[in-house]
């Protein structure tokens, strides 16, 4: 039922796994290494050709002072942290919300609502694309950074509560029933019962949803347009220039697209990791 553990199987297949990982591994990096290098690059020895080979002219310190004096990607960076900060405050508050009542009241729909819940992430979102667009301009909130924050609340509220409910159901009732036996109330017994049990949880959610929406380029290209609103994902497709490519800010600017949500895992990956494995054994 379960894979036979390394140990167990044979020289063969030990050695076709100490051979595979290294090669596998390395298909992996090879785009990233890739990008990492053209950041290093001058412009001519781009235009030379030079896209897999050392740089010849190593210039680290000026693509990415570039980056920052002569684009707007310091904009685009706030952008996407006044888009994802709120977005992941806003869907974790109603997923727990969500989460507990599903979890914890048996009421007449409770299943019917969770199926609500986990059928909306099966949507393919980009047959919603007119109508979000269209939405979002009937609103006013087309290219708005409150705008984008509401839409992309509403679109992870369903996976964060499915997320929630399942942490919050494996949860001892025995711990709600008491404190119900003292006369708590159900907000404390929410706040203070359940979600310090929950916190692990909370923070792995925190991660992938930081992770998602950061990294989001769709919502970010159909709801936006222009340095004012657009995260750093759809604000780094402006440094190409109308004729040229300037590849050499562009995976400069993508790199540092990337650490904040690198930092954000290593900084979490002890609640990230508890966060996933809460409930795993007993």
């Amino acid at each position: 039922m379960y894979p036979t553990s390394l140990e167990k199987t044979g020289p063969a297949h030990r050695a076709l796994y100490q051979i595979s990982l290294p090669v596998a591994l390395a298909v992996w990096l090879l785009p990233l290494i890739a990008v990492a290098l053209t950041s290093m690059r001058s412009v001519a020895d781009i235009n030379s050709g030079n896209y897999w080979g050392w740089p010849t002219d190593i210039q680290v310190i000026e693509n990415y002072v570039a980056i920052f004096r002569d684009t707007p990607i310091a904009r685009y960076i706030l952008n996407s942290f006044l888009v994802t900060i709120p977005t992941v405050i806003g869907a974790l508050a109603l997923s727990c919300m969500a989460g507990y009542a599903l979890a914890i009241y048996n009421f007449r729909g409770n299943l019917l609502l969770f199926f609500v819940f986990v059928a909306g992430n099966f949507i393919p979102f980009q047959i919603l694309m007119v109508p979000v667009r269209d939405l979002s301009l009937q609103l006013g909130v087309y290219d708005t950074i409150p705008g984008l924050v509401l839409f992309h609340v509403a679109f992870q509220t369903g996976f964060c509560t499915l997320f929630m409910r399942n942490f919050i159901r494996a949860l001892p009732r025995e711990l709600i029933e008491a404190a119900r036996v003292e006369g708590v109330n159900e907000f404390r017994i929410f706040w203070y019962v359940v979600l310090p049990l929950v916190r692990p949880a909370m923070a792995a959610l925190s991660v992938l949803i930081f992770t998602f929406i950061w990294n989001d380029y769709f919502w970010a290209t159909v709801l936006t347009q222009g340095a004012s609103t657009q995260p750093v994902t759809a604000g780094i497709l402006s440094l190409s220039g109308q004729w040229v490519a300037a590849w050499h800010l562009v995976s400069a600017g993508s790199i540092v697209a990337a650490l904040p949500p690198v930092l954000m895992f290593f900084l979490m990956q002890r609640h990230f990791i508890s966060g996933l494995t809460l409930g795993a054994v007993k």
